[in-house]
């Protein structure tokens, strides 16, 4: 059985989830909350495999709720619920540690499926959120793109070795440069881009087909 916890303020989206996996002889709802800390103390209580998280509910609300529940010891699969879509719903559902986010408008049978795709250890993402998240995703790498154009060639030749992971004494015999020299090029390259570190310009050499 998949033991499951619902969450969410109203009382009626509660009932109407347990009429939809009373349909499911696979899922068990072992208990209801009302708001994050109840959700808390019922995944303490009654140790469920699957936690439907309402975003928004008074008093502590389900962004505060899931990274306090994915803290525990053995943590249940959490798995947002809301009416609300946006952008920053569905980065921050993920971020706090959520395995999922989808809409209440889920038809029921899918509702049902991705309950137990969940369960299984995958991410589950209403179409809307994928769409929304691909979409972000591919802004911010346009963006970033765009800013190797703000790179000198020898910047870029640079950013190129970061991203083959070269160290900065490497990079200086590569290109017959000092190594306080490189040190200061790549300061001047995570400026330009906007990147915390190596690492992520790194990431980004990659993605542009530098390396």
């Amino acid at each position: 059985m998949i033991r499951t916890v619902i969450v969410d303020d109203d009382p009626m989206v509660c009932a109407h989830l347990r009429e939809v996996f009373a349909f499911a002889d696979d899922i068990e709802v072992v208990d209801e909350a009302y708001d994050g800390a109840a959700a808390v103390e019922s995944v303490l209580r009654h140790r469920p495999d699957v936690v439907l998280m309402d975003l928004r509910m008074p008093g502590v609300d389900g962004l505060a709720a899931i990274p306090r529940i994915r803290s525990l010891d053995r943590p249940p699969v959490v798995v947002a619920l809301t009416t609300f879509d946006t952008d920053d719903h569905i980065l921050r559902a993920l971020s706090a540690g959520a395995a999922g986010f989808l809409l209440k408008s889920t038809p029921p049978r899918d509702l049902i499926g991705l309950v137990r795709v969940a369960a299984d250890g995958h991410t589950v993402l209403s179409p809307s959120a994928s769409r929304r998240l691909v979409a972000a995703a591919t802004t911010r790498h346009t963006a970033r793109t765009t800013m190797l154009t703000q790179l000198t060639a020898r910047e870029t030749d640079i950013l190129a070795c970061l991203g083959a992971g070269l160290s900065n004494a490497q990079i200086a015999a590569r290109l017959h440069l000092s190594e306080g020299t490189v040190k200061n090029y790549i300061s001047q390259i995570l400026a330009k881009l906007q990147c915390a570190n190596r690492t992520q310009a790194g990431l980004l050499a990659h993605q542009a087909g530098l390396v």
